[in-house]
């Protein structure tokens, strides 16, 4: 493959596409960022002059026919994950893509068995499975320091106000998935199993732009869940808390608990004659993952030159999505609902 290295397109240049790129762009191994994909050619201009490099698209399948694109790393609104994907298999590129997966668990399914198909490597990007506190944490609950799991708990806040797209749940699927699919995985990731039955409940209390257009939106959530192996789970989400970025995980066992995540921006905590304590709270997903993007992206690549199963798989990212279509089918419906077998 061109020497072994590996050529990346990026398509989508929002925050966390650029993330990507820039990591692409800056020395990961055996890979490298040859061209950005975007509609908007202002957003596609910058970020290929960022990168320095001279090649952007505004049709991503243009960047399918580029010879010099190994791989594709796909950051745009969920609706279009399904189209673009299936066309970068059938075109040869192996694909990284940002959660949520797809809409529901049927284009999962198509996206799935095309990969398969055209032999080319599919992972999601459940960037907390790279993180190094996560990644402690689960080895330390496999050995079992905390005794038996017997209640997963997983918070993430989000600072900022949502893009306009996400207020329409047919589009997003909402914040259970654009912010919490995160904490869905980590919950079955921590347990084990698979979710048997979810019950959430939901409402918009800080972005009221909202309801005239899309009175469904809701931008805080909490879901308790069941487990199949008899263990439980707890996720709260929310967006637009202003704060700051929030995302925490708290493991309960039998002979123990454990917590993961911090909130502190630096290690620095001041105390003044006043009698106040403070310090500097975590403003972005961006500063708190950084190091487990750049260990996701270059997983990616040892999965392609190594021909082995990526750290996060479809089915992962397809068990995440069944979660958030439940969850928001519980919302509405207003009781529990169960997740049917496969």
């Amino acid at each position: 493959m061109k020497g072994s290295r590996i050529g990346i397109c990026v398509i989508g240049s929002g925050r966390a596409g650029m993330i990507h790129a820039r990591n692409f762009a800056s020395g990961i191994s055996f890979a490298g960022i040859v061209a950005v994909a975007d509609p908007v050619e202002e957003a596609a201009k910058k970020a290929a002059e960022e990168l320095e490099i001279d090649t952007y698209y505004l049709d991503y399948r243009r960047a399918l026919e580029d010879k010099r694109v190994d791989a594709v790393v796909v950051v745009t609104p969920t609706v279009f994950h399904r189209e673009i994907v299936l066309a970068a298999a059938a075109a040869g590129k192996h694909v990284l893509w940002e959660k949520p997966m797809a809409m529901n668990a049927e284009e999962c399914r198509d996206m799935i068995e095309a990969c398969a198909k055209h032999k080319v490597k599919l992972q999601i990007g459940f960037m907390r499975r790279f993180d190094k506190s996560f990644r402690t944490a689960k080895e330390r609950i496999d050995r079992g320091d905390i005794g038996r799991v017997v209640l997963v708990k997983s918070l993430t806040h989000g600072p900022s106000v949502p893009q306009p797209w996400m207020y329409d749940i047919r589009k997003s699927n909402g914040p259970l998935a654009e912010v919490n699919s995160h904490d869905i995985d980590t919950l079955r990731w921590f347990t084990g199993s698979e979710f048997a039955e979810v019950y959430a409940v939901a409402g918009n209390y800080r972005c009221p732009e909202a309801l005239p257009d899309y009175p469904d939106f809701y931008d805080n959530v909490l879901m308790n869940a069941r487990f199949k192996n008899g263990m439980q789970g707890s996720i709260d989400g929310a967006v637009s808390v202003k704060y700051g970025y929030d995302a925490r995980t708290e493991v309960l066992g039998t002979d123990g608990i454990m917590f993961i995540g911090h909130t502190a921006e630096n290690a620095v905590t001041v105390c003044s004659s006043r009698g106040s304590m403070d310090s500097q709270f975590v403003k972005s997903w961006r500063t708190l993952f950084s190091e487990a993007y750049r260990a996701e992206d270059e997983g990616f690549i040892r999965c392609i030159l190594e021909d082995s199963e990526p750290c996060v798989t479809g089915v992962d990212g397809k068990m995440a999505v069944k979660v958030v279509n439940a969850g928001n089918a519980s919302i509405i419906e207003k009781k529990p609902i169960i997740l049917m077998e496969e």
